[in-house]
């Protein structure tokens, strides 16, 4: 089953001298239950892609479909609840609630979205991250490595159809950085569930399903 399809994607920037084609006619397909990652080197396009998959920012051309729904077809505040309940983010720097404990922070979405949590499922997450000790620890208590568990259950709990992860281990160490990564591929296995990761990493790149390589806004290796 298809989770993620781009077709012609294109973002251009600027005009006459000044354009960049940040994403030139980019076609994309991601199964339910994949981890692909995509690479490329800094300027290839991988961010401005992962915010177009992401409903963070519209194309100039071509489109983005999430679950069947196409995301430049909605308004603004249909594409914010679209985004809520349907994609899951992890990114760089953890984006937690500084007020909030770890538990409050992974059900934070779902309550937003007026929903009560699985407790059961969200007990699940919690268990497999190792977090069951943290739980009423606020982020500045936490290590970079266990604040990027949190951000990963928080996407989690809401049983998103994707996951988009944007340099999910660029804050932290190797070995950090090599656990968090074996923590994304054990969750995307356990609970069936996909996984888009962007990342300049080679090295952690290959723990993927699949790799995809991008340059100059074009994919050039499809894995």
């Amino acid at each position: 089953m298809t989770i993620l399809e781009t077709k012609d994607l294109r973002k251009v920037y600027g005009s006459g001298d000044t354009e960049v084609r940040a994403l030139d006619g980019v076609d994309l397909t991601v199964e339910k239950g994949e981890f692909v990652a995509v690479v490329g080197t800094s300027g290839s396009g991988k961010s401005t892609l992962l915010h177009m998959l992401g409903g963070l920012d519209r194309p100039t051309g071509g489109t983005v479909t999430v679950d069947g729904k196409e995301l430049s077809a909605m308004r603004d505040e249909e594409l914010t609840i679209f985004r809520r309940r349907k994609i899951g983010f992890v990114f760089q720097n953890y984006n937690l609630v500084p007020v909030l404990n770890v538990y409050e922070n992974i059900v934070l979405p779902i309550q937003l979205d007026g929903n009560a949590p699985d407790k059961a499922y969200v007990e699940r997450i919690i268990e497999t991250l190792g977090l069951e000790a943290k739980l009423q620890n606020l982020p500045n208590n936490l290590s970079g490595g266990q604040q990027q568990r949190v951000a990963i259950a928080r996407a989690l709990a809401a049983k998103p159809a994707i996951i988009l992860a944007d340099e999910p281990t660029g804050n932290l160490d190797s070995a950090t950085s090599l656990d968090v990564m074996g923590l994304l591929k054990v969750t995307a296995q356990k609970f069936s569930q996909t996984i888009v990761m962007i990342t300049h990493n080679e090295e952690l790149a290959q723990m993927a399903d699949r790799i995809i390589r991008i340059e100059d806004g074009r994919i050039v290796v499809r894995g």
